[in-house]
């Protein structure tokens, strides 16, 4: 498989790092707007075990500007790319979609088009669901044998495939799918440091939460909604975890019959105070503002101001998980309570690869997802998520990574769950 990757931020050069020592990778490009961070990359993946390439050629870099859709279509083309990976922030999402399809690629993506709240109930009804403008554009893509693969990193991307596990294996009735997101990371010489880009952090903790439920459909919350506490395993333990917009929530009841859908991120009290403020201040708005006669955007300034989340990982600690617990009845018509997870220590994930755990485990997913696809394995025509496809090839491919997964029941045993 011929991939384009297009970012060379922390996911994007991950990727590059994991992909690069896998024999299904027969040639990889990763373009970004900063041609040194995209040297970069490739420099990093050949320093950390890519394998051995005699002609030099195996691993690219070069220069894009992901707001143009004919640019990346017109890069895609001159390296043989058969996969389009976008590793940009979702707001390129747009362009290198449409670039994609010109080109003639596949796509695979780990944040949906971005959604647009509904314009007088913003936190009782949806506007512009995030994907809706992808799913709008799946029939041309299955008339042209393409599939655009969408949330695809870890949430969205493992937690599905977690969720199609479970429906197809664990249970006979499913009532609740929640994916639990949490953390025991810390970061040393910063009070307040996101693992993450901080532009996806505010456009998914500030929006209104999405929810799911059979007899109602998908309709929204207020911010940080719901507060529980949930257990999470191998000794993280509890923390509070709220409602915040995400895509397997939207997602998940396409392709799987159940009654309710959430997700909760384990944030924290204090970094949701930060975000509470910025918003109060306007400082999360992308609308440009003039200074000194130069306009920018207030986010754009608060992630300049911020450490860059590639570069934290030798400050870092501890371990991230995340995981998809489901509730309902099992094959024996029993309840059944079950959490099916992944976790990764950063120790382990600088020490393999020298990226911070949290870019690693959303970079490794699709690195197994376009393998699968390489393999057709994993082939659906059209614009699908995770769940539309099988479970098992995933899972056992992302074990012989050297990253297992795993799951928890929880039957006869205390609740994973504490209403606050």
């Amino acid at each position: 498989m011929r991939v384009l990757v297009v970012g060379a931020g922390g996911v994007g050069s991950a990727f590059m790092s994991i992909a690069s020592r896998r024999e299904a990778y027969e040639h990889i490009t990763i373009a970004d707007i900063d041609p040194e961070r995209a040297e970069r990359a490739v420099s990093e993946a050949i320093e950390t075990g890519a394998l051995t390439d005699p002609g030099g050629q195996r691993l690219q870099s070069a220069t894009v500007d992901a707001s143009d859709e004919n640019a990346v279509a017109s890069l895609a083309r001159q390296t043989g790319a058969q996969v389009v990976l976008n590793a940009c922030d979702p707001r390129f999402n747009p362009p290198i979609f449409q670039g994609a399809f010109a080109a003639g690629c596949h796509y695979v993506d780990m944040a949906m088009h971005l959604s647009e709240p509904h314009p007088t109930q913003p936190y009782t009804k949806t506007g512009r669901r995030l994907g809706d403008a992808q799913f709008a554009q799946s029939p041309v893509w299955k008339n042209r044998g393409l599939m655009a693969l969408v949330g695809m990193g870890v949430e969205p991307g493992f937690s599905d495939v977690a969720a199609r596990y479970a429906a197809d294996h664990l249970f006979s009735r499913i009532d609740e799918i929640g994916v639990r997101d949490g953390a025991d990371l810390v970061v040393d010489g910063y009070d307040f440091a996101p693992t993450f880009s901080i532009w996806t952090t505010i456009e998914e903790c500030l929006n209104p939460p999405v929810i799911y439920e059979r007899d109602r459909g998908w309709f929204t919350t207020r911010p940080f909604s719901e507060p529980e506490v949930f257990t999470f395993p191998e000794g993280i333990g509890p923390i509070e975890c709220v409602n915040v917009e995400h895509e397997e929530v939207i997602l998940i009841p396409r392709w799987i019959d159940v009654q309710r859908v959430t997700f909760k991120y384990g944030l924290g009290r204090e970094f949701i105070g930060v975000l509470k403020t910025l918003d109060k201040l306007d400082l999360v708005s992308t609308e440009p503002v003039e200074v000194r006669g130069v306009k920018v955007s207030p986010r754009d300034v608060v992630a300049a101001a911020l450490p860059d989340p590639a570069e934290l990982g030798e400050k870092m600690r501890g371990r991230t998980c995340a995981g998809t617990w489901v509730k309902g009845l099992g094959p024996d018509g029993e309840p059944r309570e079950v959490y099916l997870y992944h976790l990764v220590d950063n120790d382990w994930s600088m020490n393999e690869y020298r990226h911070q755990a949290v870019v690693w485990q959303t970079a490794v997913m699709p690195a197994v997802a376009i393998e699968l696809i390489a393999s057709r394995t994993w082939f659906r025509p059209g614009v699908v998520g995770p769940e539309a496809l099988p479970s098992e090839p995933f899972l056992d491919l992302l074990d012989a990574y050297g990253s297992e997964w795993e799951w928890l029941e929880y039957r006869d045993k205390a609740p994973l769950v504490t209403d606050q």
